[in-house]
């Protein structure tokens, strides 16, 4: 008989069941074997996790390499178009016969230049902007993709 302490009851006959090293060591081989394929399933989803992040950084800097060229391109193009008309206002200027001409034909050149200069402004802010959404995408949709994978886990 034993006296649990606290309690006025005796347990008289209690059985327990005997300790087995055999089915210990089995439950414990069980027990870190089904830990090591959580941890395998865990890392091959970490390792495919970072593949695709490194495919969506690498597409990014594709993507931002091919719209700054294009943004350059177009500012390349502007200050070009502006330099010639620029040369071209000259010439004219150089060739007035008097004050009036002189002011009439500088009033028209710098209203075509602004003209011109608000369509290039933008020709330029649709290229960014659409640059922007381009250089993103690769990762929006990479971090879209984690999350729905991550809310379906």
């Amino acid at each position: 008989m034993s006296k649990i302490p606290g309690k006025t009851e005796t347990i008289e006959n209690s059985e327990s069941a005997p300790f087995e090293p055999s089915k210990a060591a089995e439950q414990v081989r069980a027990v870190a074997e089904q830990g090591a394929e959580q941890a395998k399933a865990a890392f091959s989803k970490l390792q495919s996790d970072t593949e695709t992040t490194q495919k969506a950084f690498e597409s990014s800097i594709e993507v931002a390499k091919t719209t700054r060229n294009e943004v350059s391109l177009k500012t390349i193009a502007a200050l070009r178009a502006n330099a010639e008309a620029s040369f071209t206002h000259l010439e004219a200027l150089v060739a007035v016969k008097s004050p009036s001409e002189f002011f009439e034909l500088q009033a028209a050149f710098v209203n075509k230049q602004i003209e011109t200069s608000v369509e290039q402004a933008k020709a330029l802010q649709a290229a960014m902007l659409r640059a922007t959404e381009d250089v993103s995408k690769p990762i929006k949709d990479a971090f879209e993709k984690a999350l729905k994978d991550l809310k379906a886990a």
